[in-house]
């Protein structure tokens, strides 16, 4: 077998070039080097291949028939190498067919999917969109290995390995169901601890979080009575009982449904970023993806 670390790859665009015009004069103008050259690259193939390749002829040469074999092969072999290599072309997002994958929790979908869906269904109808669930600790993984293309998630215990690029701020507002008796405006502490409250917990089965973590901090606590692991859920239980819960603002904006005011303690809100794998960071197409996120939420 021919060692490829032994080939200079001009050797075999020469060969190439060679194969096609029979003539080692003609090689050399259409390569722009001098005939000498030509015929000593072509005895360093003749040495490499263990074969003539190319023989005198009464016009001019003729391969033998290893040189007839690597003719369409070496042909094919550098068309490829040539794609790989040439500039990366603009991306055309109306030709594109591409099947996005993006990891999500339900409140991102909420806020960043379908907020961004109009935009990119209108601007890229051909392509697809997977929606997969967020799993925190493998994101990384899964971007690396490009089983997703983005992920969102809060800025605080993103994945450092991750490139990431901040969407929004996010605060917390209390909610109940529209015309809630106790949130005709905004509750005094003591009447928003003595309100029965549902909590997500990501994790499953928490009853206790950053509001609770807030109040203890002055000394008090609430009466959280229901935990579930979707903040899509909570916005049902609140919109048909007297149950409220503390909300991302985002989720609840124009739900006519719910009742929504300004929570009698300070709770900290986060921050949203989109992240993604540096293999991905250069990538046309992912560039366009990112860009009509952003302008979208």
């Amino acid at each position: 077998m021919v060692n490829l670390r032994r080939i200079d790859l001009n050797l075999l665009a020469t060969l190439d070039v060679l194969l096609s015009e029979h003539n080692v004069t003609r090689a050399a103008e259409r390569l722009n080097l001098s005939q000498p050259s030509v015929s000593v690259q072509l005895a360093k193939l003749r040495d490499i291949f263990g074969d003539p390749l190319l023989l005198p002829g009464p016009r001019g040469m003729r391969p033998t028939a290893r040189g007839d074999e690597l003719r369409e092969p070496l042909r094919q072999a550098l068309e490829a190498l040539e794609q790989a290599v040439a500039p990366a072309t603009a991306f055309d997002p109306a030709a594109a067919d591409h099947t996005w994958r993006v990891a999500a929790t339900d409140y991102t979908e909420s806020t960043i999917v379908l907020p961004a869906l109009n935009a990119l269904r209108s601007a890229a109808p051909r392509t697809r969109l997977a929606v997969l669930e967020m799993i925190p600790s493998r994101i990384a993984k899964q971007a690396e290995q490009g089983d997703i293309d983005l992920a969102f998630h809060t800025t605080e215990g993103a994945p450092s390995a991750l490139r990431r690029r901040a969407l929004f701020t996010e605060r917390y507002v209390l909610v109940g169901r529209a015309g809630h008796p106790r949130l005709k405006r905004r509750p005094t502490l003591a009447q928003f601890r003595a309100l029965e409250h549902v909590i997500v917990s990501p994790d499953g089965g928490g009853f206790y979080g950053i509001t609770d973590e807030a109040l203890a901090e002055v000394g008090l606590s609430r009466r959280v009575v229901l935990s579930v692991p979707h903040f899509l859920f909570v916005m049902s239980v609140v919109a048909s009982t007297d149950l409220v819960a503390m909300l991302p603002e985002r989720l609840v904006r124009n739900v006519n449904a719910l009742e929504v005011v300004e929570s009698p303690i300070e709770v900290p809100g986060f921050e949203i970023s989109m992240l993604w794998h540096e293999r991905a960071h250069r990538d046309r197409a992912h560039q366009w993806l990112r860009e009509c996120i952003v302008q979208s939420v």
